[in-house]
């Protein structure tokens, strides 16, 4: 398994994207936008998503702020099988909340764990690591 990205939901998505690249000097990677679902996605790190964890800035169409608590997103895995990845993590007493499946508006392979406190983390298929989700 390799750390993949963690996502933030943010309010304003060129003032955050403005934020982690001319202040914190990351590069913006790459941008999908799903019309469907209203939300945006921007990529943003300090090197390529092959070579390692960026941060994935969520723009939920309307929403404007959030209440901290609101803000974390998940973190995510990249696994080579990720029903049987759920599989074994519920064997050895994970929970499994969201089943391995296609992401809501495309067609790679996600599932979704919880750790001890309630952390949502993300499973995605390595296969489909470097790709965006909504394509």
């Amino acid at each position: 398994m390799r750390l993949l990205h963690t996502m933030l939901r943010v309010g304003n998505l060129q003032r955050s994207i403005d934020f982690y690249t001319r202040l914190l000097g990351m590069r913006l990677l790459r941008t999908s936008e799903n019309s469907e679902y209203k939300y945006t996605l921007a990529f943003v790190g300090y090197e390529e998503e092959s070579e390692g964890a960026v941060l994935e800035l969520t723009w939920n169409w309307g929403v404007e702020k959030y209440d901290l608590g609101d803000a974390y997103g998940h973190i995510a895995l990249g696994v080579d099988d990720v029903a049987a990845t759920c599989d074994r993590l519920r064997k050895a007493g994970g929970s499994v909340v969201r089943e391995a499946g296609p992401v809501k508006g495309g067609s790679t392979i996600i599932a979704f764990i919880e750790d001890p406190d309630g952390y949502k983390i993300e499973l995605i298929e390595n296969k489909h690591a470097g790709h965006g989700l909504g394509n």
